[in-house]
């Protein structure tokens, strides 16, 4: 039986296209530009945490990565992600899965999450979060993660989250990863509403 998130963002999903969801993007260029800088190439395996139907896959497969794992908490999502790429999809790894309550089989060099962090608003929550990444994540691995900056929106989706910059989120993050760089960035929505983003990468200690 699904829990209340799942059925949340289900619902989330089949309601709306992607195109009118506050977090699309036409082009996942932060995501890319962030990879480039920071050496990560198709010769890395990377797992996009709440990839949902982002178009972060796409780009990846077009620049022929070759171990790619998109993770999300809603099959809604992946499966509308699965019929968006055709046959390509056969080349990606699909997990339908909470973050918080999953056991990274692998290990990856790149841990990429845009805006799934920012809604464990629960200690415990994050807490587990954090064990899946550190399981996850090879050592040396990246971390690239964009959360709501401190003065970006209260609520995503209906649902409450937290606001980061990068000493707090960092702290929340803990010792095993150290901070290479922050930036803060404008996110604006298919309607027109600006939302500042706080990006981070990491290290893997």
């Amino acid at each position: 039986m699904k829990d209340g998130r799942e059925q949340h963002w289900d619902s989330v999903y089949r309601q709306k296209p992607p195109e009118r969801l506050s977090w699309h993007q036409d082009a996942p260029g932060p995501s890319l530009d962030a990879l480039l800088r920071f050496g990560a190439g198709p010769d890395h395996s990377i797992i996009d945490v709440g990839g949902g139907i982002s178009a972060l896959v796409d780009a990846l497969l077009e620049r022929n990565w070759r171990n790619v794992t998109v993770l999300d908490i809603s099959q809604a999502a992946l499966q509308a992600a699965q019929a968006r790429l055709g046959e390509r999809a056969n080349a990606v790894h699909w997990v339908v899965a909470d973050i918080t309550a999953w056991v990274p089989p692998a290990r990856y060099d790149v841990w990429h999450d845009r805006a799934v962090f920012h809604f464990l608003t629960e200690p415990a929550q994050r807490a587990a979060y954090v064990d899946a990444m550190e399981l996850g994540l090879k050592q040396g691995g990246l971390l690239i993660m964009a959360t709501f900056a401190l003065d970006g929106p209260e609520k995503c989706s209906g649902l409450p989250v937290e606001r980061y910059d990068a000493e707090t989120l960092s702290r929340e993050l803990g010792p095993n990863v150290r901070l290479l760089d922050s930036w803060r960035a404008e996110h604006t929505t298919p309607w027109g509403d600006p939302q500042a983003f706080q990006w981070c990468v990491f290290r893997r200690g």
